[in-house]
């Protein structure tokens, strides 16, 4: 997948704090996806990150692609 400009200033923040708003179908989870496991690879222990969505939907849709 190509991200846009916006979707990589999300993925690649180096801060620790991040907010991702967007329309539906914009592909926010695919970024958060691509966010997590890029520092999961980094060594980052995914027991100490907090990861809120707005619906159990979405919720269900990142553990299920982090699975």
């Amino acid at each position: 997948m190509a991200f846009t400009p916006e979707q990589l200033k999300a993925i690649n923040f180096s801060g620790d704090d991040l907010i991702v708003s967007a329309a539906a179908g914009s592909g926010k989870t695919t970024t958060l996806i691509k966010r997590i496991t890029g520092k999961i690879e980094k060594g980052a222990d995914i027991s100490r990150m907090l990861i809120v969505t707005f619906t159990k939907a979405a919720a269900n849709e990142l553990r299920t692609r982090l699975s």
